[in-house]
């Protein structure tokens, strides 16, 4: 076995050791809770011993999320972290499926707004609202393996853009670039305006007509019902117009583009972990392996 130690270490979780021991406190007593619930679910009544008796974990709760977190930020195989940790591969299998679930299940932090966490749309439209935050939206696709043959709606996952099987999120980041909310992955095939409008953006922007989004020209739907409110790109003059005009435009463009960049930077950051950078697992709806919202505790800024 490796020192377990080195394993916490930043290079290999993605996240400073401050962080990785917030992860530890907020998750511990769910995982547990989640651990004793299913046991008692399997004998069929309630605990007959007393708490803390029976057979011990051969990989304790920080080693499963640590190893969790080096399986998405490196994507390392079951196999070899089971012979780091000294442990059966199903046994970090099993660890990584419940770390995963706790984990997607924290949504992202409010760096300004200590121990509010953002789960859903409308939790980040009423927060933009409350704060006077302008949002930024834009989409990322992530290659996965081709569906089986025969598979019904396998042409979805053909993506247009990146001429491979990938499937698509959805991110809205703040004007700092850091994320405030992802949706689930949905086949690449599928528009970037279709992908936000499933998700309800437009039941949002009715009942939060305050709130204003960067969007890029993939976006121009929303832009046209939504006109305040979905800002898009300026449209570029027709041929013959004046060179003030044209030059004008230019301008406008560029300083779109200088406001809504930090999304991007946003989507960089996600594609530091290789869980993001290709998924490995059959196309299917794969939302826990959306780490940019499960891995990053209360930043600390």
């Amino acid at each position: 076995m490796v020192n377990r130690a080195l394993l916490a270490h930043r290079l290999f979780t993605g996240i400073s050791r401050s962080h990785l021991a917030l992860l530890v406190e907020e998750l511990a007593v769910p995982w547990q809770a989640e651990v004793e619930g299913r046991r008692h679910a399997s004998r069929g009544g309630a605990r007959k011993r007393a708490a803390g008796a029976g057979a011990r974990h051969r990989l304790v709760f920080v080693d499963r999320l640590v190893a969790t977190l080096i399986h998405l930020r490196h994507d390392l195989p079951h196999s070899v972290l089971g012979l780091l940790f000294g442990v059966d591969r199903s046994t970090v299998t099993r660890a990584i499926a419940e770390i995963r679930t706790l984990l997607a299940e924290r949504g992202c932090a409010v760096p300004d707004r200590p121990g509010l966490r953002l789960r859903t749309l409308a939790d980040v439209f009423a927060y933009a609202q409350a704060e006077g935050v302008e949002l930024r939206l834009d989409a990322t696709e992530i290659q996965v393996r081709r569906p089986p043959a025969g598979r019904g709606g396998r042409r979805a996952f053909v993506s247009g853009k990146k001429k491979q099987n990938t499937m698509k999120a959805t991110v809205i980041a703040d004007w700092r670039g850091r994320t405030l909310w992802t949706d689930t992955l949905r086949p690449g095939r599928m528009h970037d305006a279709t992908a936000a409008r499933n998700e309800g953006i437009a039941v949002c922007f009715q009942h939060f007509p305050d709130v204003e989004v960067l969007l890029d020209d993939g976006y121009l739907g929303l832009s046209r019902d939504h006109r305040g409110q979905a800002i898009t790109p300026p449209r570029k003059p027709r041929p013959g117009a004046l060179p003030s005009r044209v030059q004008q435009w230019e301008r406008d463009r560029h300083e779109h583009s200088s406001d809504r960049i930090t999304v991007e930077h946003a989507l960089a950051d996600h594609k530091r972990w290789k869980q993001l950078t290709r998924c490995h697992d059959q196309a299917k709806d794969a939302s826990p392996a959306i780490t940019h919202q499960l891995v990053r505790p209360c930043p600390m800024w």
